[in-house]
């Protein structure tokens, strides 16, 4: 059963997680400075770029909640050479975002992760050939029994494409459970899994840490894997992919270097 990507999943959606990102993508530009660190200030811990703040495209204050994600982000821009290449900058990209975009789309961005838990891809099985029957279930089950057992959320589940509507119990508790995640950096985190795995029930197993980042990763490309070692890969989407992942591996440690709810 072929099914499309999660990016022209995302697409099609209209995601706003995704429009957010997109806008967040700031040109390439010179280094300007020598020296980037953490530093302690009022308000949290700050990106230092030659001793002086640093700012987010909106002109904000680029502060991070916690040293350990400061110095993360100080790491990026330390490792940038000549040119800053925003697409080596994941952890930043997504500081950037969850300042400037997050506390005004919350409300429409967690209305997106219920909206992907009602129809997750996770929840949708092929009915054959029975070697994509099977992988799906060693990736999928499990998730699902957490769900349940962390949740109180049941899935019902379907075969093929044919929409299969969810019980109004389980989606609550999936808008119960992303209620819990700080506003701006763990929920901008969550939202940001969410759009990549494109599905909400990865994306939250993960950030609980039922499942590790490669882990999670594999179960969200279940079926493109399937359909890569079928037909064989193409280079242009190996590289989207790539990239994908250094975004995905990035809010999945922003999670890990904040305190979680």
């Amino acid at each position: 059963m072929a099914r499309e990507t999660q990016d022209e999943y995302a697409e099609r959606r209209g995601n706003p997680m995704k429009a957010a990102q997109r806008g967040m993508r700031p040109p390439v530009l010179k280094r300007f400075y020598k020296h980037a660190a953490a530093g302690e200030t009022d308000g949290g811990f700050a990106l230092l770029l030659d001793g002086k703040m640093a700012k987010t495209p909106a002109k904000k204050r680029l502060l991070l909640p916690t040293r350990a994600l400061a110095e993360a982000v100080a790491t990026e821009w330390g490792a940038q050479a000549s040119e800053i290449d925003p697409a080596k900058m994941p952890l930043t990209r997504l500081a950037n975002l969850a300042i400037d975009r997050i506390e005004e789309e919350t409300a429409s961005i967690r209305k997106e992760i219920v909206r992907y838990a009602s129809s997750d891809h996770v929840l949708y099985r092929a009915g054959e050939p029975e070697g994509l029957v099977a992988l799906q279930a060693a990736h999928w089950d499990p998730i699902l029994e957490w769900a349940h057992s962390a949740l109180g959320a049941h899935f019902i589940l379907a075969e093929g494409v044919n929409f299969a509507a969810q019980p109004e119990a389980a989606l609550a508790a999936v808008r119960a459970e992303a209620e819990k995640w700080p506003v701006p950096f763990a929920f901008a985190a969550l939202a940001s899994l969410t759009s990549l795995a494109g599905s909400a029930l990865i994306a939250l197993a993960l950030a609980r840490g039922r499942l590790g980042t490669v882990d999670a990763w594999n179960a969200a490309h279940v079926d493109e894997d399937w359909n890569t070692r079928q037909w064989g890969e193409d280079a242009e989407a190996v590289s989207r992919r790539a990239q994908r992942f250094s975004e995905f591996e990035a809010a999945a440690k922003m999670l890990a270097l904040l305190d979680r709810p």
